[in-house]
């Protein structure tokens, strides 16, 4: 099969027919029918050969062109694409190296073999281009929802034509109880598109928080607009979901306007998720306060908030204890997603007997170390005093507040929970030296000798030992394991040690052992002062 003045406008006949097929730029077509073409040639010439065609994008004509490059005298290796400066002077004026020469060479005549395989060649150029034109058309849609037509079911994965390509639908990302069959129209959120040897997996699903925030947008005009935002979703698909909105227009109520007139906004979201039940809650930046929106229907009486372990205590009355928690946890378990934080319900009566035990823990503490009847330690936990130091070094006019302190009898007191203090340090720091702790660590600035023995009965005894530890090691922490928070408890934690009082500790040692620069110290806090300073004006200047 020559290419000969007949067929020469088949080419670019060809060319847009399947440009136009397939929805890709002719031009690349052309490039993989060039292509293709060399690669024959280069069966006909021999494949040491740098032949390449150019296909005219007017006439169609192909040109076959052998091309040589001039190279340095021991750098030739390639006698058919190379050849030396004195070589090249048969053929050019001035060569210098890197000057390339090309000569027309006649068009081969492309047998059977050789047409099959620039065939292939051309195909599989289509199919990388057509698979580059159905990535930049999807990826830019990831985080949208896509209507789509259901061809097959693969394996409890179906396969959702969406135009130009096919989604996948994810076993685990279809609502429980829904079935499809061929044809079934189907609505999705796009929720990744991946570039992928055997072309772009575009992943889709109905069981992401952000369908439903998609559904809300599309129902909800004042969403779209940006009137009312949703700052928050949590969903146990087909079962039930809560929503936290927020509305920047006073006169607009964010609840009302997502439920719509007799509820038809949030109906045809609960329709198209199969009735999904769906709570809608008012957004508060008050953590708290949300969380006592998000644990609706149920009555809270009282909220306690541990920002540091991200962890929030609710307290409830006993007979809404069942309602709190839900089915299976189920209410419990979605208001925590929407919060970001984990959640301890009990009853009244158990925060009670809680309380109580400390109440009785504490009393003791202070019959035991004051050497108080029962009643006068009740008084002082009753006041709010919870430890010895609280005791001893509180100023003396907060314990004459108590009901027959006169001053000797406080004056008494501290001298008291001093001493015992004093003793305390003592049995510790001969506890430590026991235990093998140096008097480096021990003379450190800002350890107590409670702390030197804690850390001794680490291994920790030395300053260079305590250099070496990390912050989270002394303050504690928490990391995730498998999905789940995981308390870290450190070794000083018991103190009352946060991580910025341990990154100072620890910093400070360095410094002593000649393992930090100060200097280089400051420089770095100034410039972390600058960035916060900048970041401040650029607050600012937005805000303007």
């Amino acid at each position: 099969m020559a290419i000969t003045s007949a067929n020469q406008l088949e080419l670019l006949q060809t060319a847009e027919a399947v440009a136009r097929e397939k929805m890709i730029d002719p031009a690349l077509v052309i490039e993989a029918m060039e292509e293709s073409l060399a690669r024959a040639a280069k069966s006909r010439y021999g494949s040491e050969m740098d032949i390449r065609v150019k296909i005219d994008r007017k006439t169609g004509r192909a040109t076959f062109t052998r091309v040589r490059t001039v190279v340095e005298d021991e750098l030739l290796e390639n006698y058919q694409a190379e050849f030396t400066v004195k070589q090249a002077k048969q053929y050019m004026a001035d060569p210098q190296v890197g000057d390339t020469y090309e000569e027309e060479v006649p068009p081969v005549d492309l047998g059977r073999i050789a047409a099959q395989s620039a065939k292939q060649v051309i195909l599989q150029k289509v199919r990388e281009a057509e698979r580059d034109r159905q990535y930049d058309e999807f990826k830019d849609r990831n985080g949208t929802i896509i209507n789509g037509t259901v061809k097959r079911e693969e394996y409890g994965n179906v396969i959702v034509d969406i135009g130009r390509g096919e989604g996948i639908l994810r076993r685990n990302d279809k609502i429980g109880r829904e079935a499809y069959r061929p044809g079934d129209r189907i609505r999705c959120y796009i929720k990744d598109v991946r570039r992928e040897v055997r072309g772009p997996q575009i992943f889709l699903s109905r069981t992401a928080p952000e369908f439903m925030a998609e559904l809300f947008k599309m129902e909800v005009p004042e969403i779209y607009d940006g009137i009312i935002e949703i700052k928050a979703v949590a969903r146990d698909p087909g079962s039930r979901a809560k929503i936290g909105v927020i509305s920047y227009d006073n006169s607009i109520d964010p609840v009302g306007a997502c439920v719509g007139m007799r509820g038809s906004r949030v109906q045809a979201v609960v329709n198209e998720l199969q009735g999904e039940k769906i709570d809608i809650i008012p957004w508060n930046e008050d953590m708290p306060t949300f969380l006592v929106n998000a644990l609706q229907p149920a009555e809270v009486s009282k909220v306690v908030l541990d920002e540091d372990a991200e962890r929030i205590e609710v307290v409830v009355p006993d007979e809404q204890l069942s309602l709190a928690i839900g089915r299976r946890g189920q209410n419990v378990r979605l208001a925590s997603q929407l919060t970001g934080l984990d959640i301890d319900i009990m009853t009244e009566e158990e925060e009670s007997k809680r309380r109580q035990a400390e109440f009785e823990q504490r009393t003791k503490l202070f019959m035991d170390t004051l050497d108080l009847d029962e009643f006068f330690a009740q008084l002082l936990v009753s006041e709010g005093f919870t430890n010895l130091e609280e005791v001893a070094y509180v100023e003396l006019d907060e314990l004459l507040v108590i009901d027959g302190v006169d001053e000797d009898t406080a004056q008494e007191l501290q001298t008291r929970a001093r001493e015992n203090l004093e003793e305390q340090a003592r049995k510790a720091l001969e506890h430590a030296r026991e235990l093998g702790a140096e008097d480096s660590l021990i003379d450190f600035d800002g350890l107590t000798p409670q702390m030197v023995e804690a850390l001794a009965e680490d291994g920790v005894k030395t300053l260079e030992d305590f250099a070496t530890c990390a912050d989270w090691e002394l303050a504690g922490g928490w990391t995730v394991v498998d999905g789940k928070r995981v308390k870290d408890d450190g070794l000083l934690e018991t103190f009352n040690v946060d991580l910025a009082e341990a990154q100072n500790l620890i910093m400070t040692a360095r410094v002593m052992l000649g393992w930090v620069d100060p200097t280089e110290l400051e420089a770095d806090e100034e410039e972390g002062d600058d960035l916060e300073i900048d970041a401040e004006e650029d607050t600012d200047e937005e805000q303007a």
